[in-house]
């Protein structure tokens, strides 16, 4: 016989904020192809369709979310920091988050060959729940739960910076609109050598344009060069 729930969905649905109304939705997220080729009902569906589904709401979601968040980012930039928040590695972490393979429906083999902590599996199935919750509760409640689930995810990949190059953006914008480079200058540095904060500032000839504090020094002009950009694009596109 194919494995069943091992747990019942109450916790689950408390961690994605949602009770399911239709819980035929909630079943199908949860149930694997490998549950559904080794059952007798084969009218019952498995979660590839919601996967599909939840994939596109959730980058939906992520891209309006970065659009209204910050609003200095590029449509590459945004591009890159959204692959990098549902790749199926952040997708996996929120997963073991939920501990989704708890709930999962495995058929025979793919429950002893360890399918509940399979990164691939459980990504695909954190997909199919945000495609359920849209189906049973529509937009606006499976916003809420992927902000809920990735708002963590969301922050430190912009605090991180990662897809956004503050300094790059910043050498190219003065290049195009002053015809110079940007000069950075290491203006302070305090505390013990394994714990140092250094302060940067950030000129175009005298005039100072930004200035960024950070555990490096290269941290320090990201920092810096962040605050510029912040300045000084709204001032170029209002002219």
């Amino acid at each position: 016989m194919p494995a069943c729930f091992s747990k019942n969905t109450t916790e689950l649905e408390a961690l994605l904020g949602i009770s399911f109304l239709n819980r035929d939705i909630l079943s199908e997220a949860l149930t694997h192809k490998s549950f559904h080729h080794e059952s007798h009902n084969k009218k019952s569906f498995y979660n590839e369709r919601l996967e599909f589904l939840g994939d596109s709401v959730l980058g939906l979601i992520v891209a309006e979310h970065l659009f209204g968040l910050a609003p200095m980012l590029s449509e590459a930039q945004m591009s890159k920091l959204k692959s990098q928040i549902v790749k199926e590695a952040v997708l996996y972490e929120i997963a073991l988050d939920l501990a989704v393979g708890d709930y999962l429906r495995l058929g025979k083999g793919e429950e002893l060959s360890g399918g509940r902590h399979k990164k691939s599996l459980l990504a695909d199935a954190v997909e199919a729940l945000i495609g359920a919750v849209f189906l049973d509760a529509g937009y606006d409640a499976a916003k809420m739960t992927v902000l809920k689930l990735f708002e963590k995810k969301i922050w430190n990949a912009l605090s991180k910076k990662d897809g956004v190059d503050y300094k790059s953006e910043l050498q190219e914008f003065t290049q195009e609109f002053f015809g110079k480079l940007p000069l950075y200058n290491i203006v302070n540095e305090q505390g013990e050598e394994h714990e140092k904060v250094f302060t940067s500032e950030v000129y175009i000839d005298c005039d100072l344009l930004g200035t960024g504090r950070g555990r490096s020094k290269k941290e320090s002009e990201k920092a810096a060069a962040k605050e510029a950009l912040a300045k000084i694009k709204p001032a170029k596109n209002s002219s």
